[in-house]
């Protein structure tokens, strides 16, 4: 039976809620946790289609960009030319493919923001599927008291499919900075008397 009906289920989702209600959490949690993945799966297909259309647009746009500009340069010549007529032909070119950019523009806008939008889901999911690999855990340990939490429980545990380990590396990286960083030296206070003699 799906828990789960819509992306922003997972998200919303309350795991402590759903698995006090259920007689055997561990089964039911792992159900959860193929739903999870089967949702970041599915996020990660439309995420990558978003930023298709969003650089295919971008491609466009720049390509009527530099069509615009050539037909203007052209029309620009023609009058040089006193072909008045070819002028008018080449700067109406100059002005579909402009039209064209006005009417591509929104679209862009509409892929652009929908790429931020899967990519903030798919930050999201990524963050509750890795609670519900803790809560699974969790509840491991609870059924096998006597196994080492260094010692394998007969299955492991899958990794986050959207996870990043560079960006972690990154960001513990810059913590290591931080804490290498020399706290400022107490700047020395102004004594109004002046020095004693």
């Amino acid at each position: 039976m799906p828990h789960f009906s819509r992306l922003t289920d997972i998200i919303t989702c309350n795991l402590t809620e759903i698995l006090s209600h259920a007689a055997d959490p561990e089964f039911i949690l792992r159900e959860i946790l193929t739903e999870m993945q089967e949702g970041l799966q599915a996020c990660a297909r439309n995420l990558q289609t978003s930023l298709a259309s969003q650089q295919r647009l971008e491609q466009e746009i720049s390509s009527c960009q530099i069509q615009s500009s050539e037909w203007k340069s052209k029309a620009r010549q023609a009058l040089l030319d006193a072909h008045e007529e070819s002028a008018r032909q080449a700067l109406q070119r100059s002005i579909e493919f402009e039209d064209l950019i006005a009417g591509l523009r929104p679209e862009l806008e509409a892929a652009t923001s929908n790429s931020r939008n899967m990519t903030r889901i798919r930050k999201a999911l990524d963050a509750r599927y890795a609670e519900a690999l803790r809560t699974l855990q969790t509840l491991t340990d609870s059924t096998h008291p006597f196994t080492s939490s260094t010692e394998p429980t007969g299955h492991q545990l899958p990794l986050s499919p959207g996870s990043s380990p560079d960006s972690l590396e990154l960001q513990l990286e810059a913590l290591r900075k931080d804490l290498r960083t020399p706290p400022n030296p107490t700047t020395p206070r102004h004594d109004p008397a002046g020095p004693t003699p």
